[in-house]
């Protein structure tokens, strides 16, 4: 899907004006505090066909995440490692911005984010996915569908992916004689065996101020974004920077600070939710 860019969105200067005035008196238009994300919501196995999926509302913004496993083929420089691909949809319904068509450069950027937060930290353990070293491994397809926007798309999108890929499960197959991967209609209850689980905080600077988890509006008239993926242990594996804005050493030293206290408060509701969907599945 093709989207018109953000930038291209005209939002009068009374508005940027509206939102700084609330900014110096310590406010946010929907009564929020700076570090604070909007209210999340992490629902797990929402999709019956799928070996793995989660719907994440953040604020207004939903995403769905679907997981796909199959047999293929290994990449010939990783033949003893699974294949792990992240694609992203922004649905037209989503936002009168989203078109149909091709993936534009913000479909790219928003599965790229995602692809490299696992990929880099080696979130996903992708050598337990080989079932023939060199001949066949599983193919993890990742899909993102964006259902509403309203902001901050990378921190729903993370949260949705880890928990569906928390939750997956492992298809069942025959092995043929011939030697080809038979799939039967059956999903086990094997797990993808994952090595950490991640986390992004989005924050973004409007003039000399950094708020967590912008909203659409806050996103357009932010001077730049800073996107930084976290561990469970608080370590920083991965940062991406958007817009044409500077950050001075000071900024983004609070920046790095404010976004690891957030990245605690996902991991907790993140954690929360896969306890409950445990406790569902024991209940069965």
């Amino acid at each position: 899907m093709s989207t018109t860019p953000y930038r291209t969105q005209i939002i009068p200067k009374i508005k940027r004006d509206v939102y700084l005035n609330l900014y110096r008196k310590g406010q946010r238009a929907d009564e929020r505090d700076f570090y604070s994300p909007r209210k999340i919501s992490i629902q797990t196995n929402v999709l019956e066909k799928a070996n793995g999926s989660a719907l994440v509302k953040l604020g207004n913004t939903q995403v769905l995440a679907g997981i796909k496993i199959e047999p293929g083929e290994p990449f010939a420089d990783m033949p003893d490692e699974g294949v792990l691909q992240v694609h992203a949809e922004l649905v037209p319904l989503a936002s009168p911005q989203f078109e149909p068509g091709p993936p534009d450069e913000n479909a790219i950027e928003l599965a790229r984010v995602i692809d490299r937060s696992l990929r880099d930290p080696k979130a996903v353990d992708l050598k337990s996915l080989v079932i023939r070293p060199g001949d066949k491994v599983w193919m993890l397809w990742l899909d993102l569908y964006i259902l509403d926007y309203d902001g901050n798309l990378f921190d729903a999108s993370m949260l949705a992916s880890m928990a569906a890929l928390s939750t997956a499960r492992m298809p069942e197959f025959e092995e043929m004689e011939t030697g080809e991967i038979k799939l039967t209609n059956k999903i086990s209850d094997i797990p993808i065996k994952l090595n950490k689980r991640i986390v992004t905080v989005t924050t973004a600077k409007i003039e000399n101020y950094i708020i967590v988890d912008p909203n659409l509006d806050e996103e357009i008239i932010s001077d730049t974004r800073s996107v930084i993926s976290f561990d469970e242990n608080g370590n920083i594996v991965g940062v991406q920077k958007t817009g044409m804005g500077s950050v001075s050493q000071e900024e983004l030293d609070n920046i790095v600070n404010i976004s690891s206290q957030a990245a605690q408060v996902y991991f907790k509701l993140l954690n929360n939710a896969l306890v409950s969907e445990k406790k569902e599945e024991g209940g069965k």
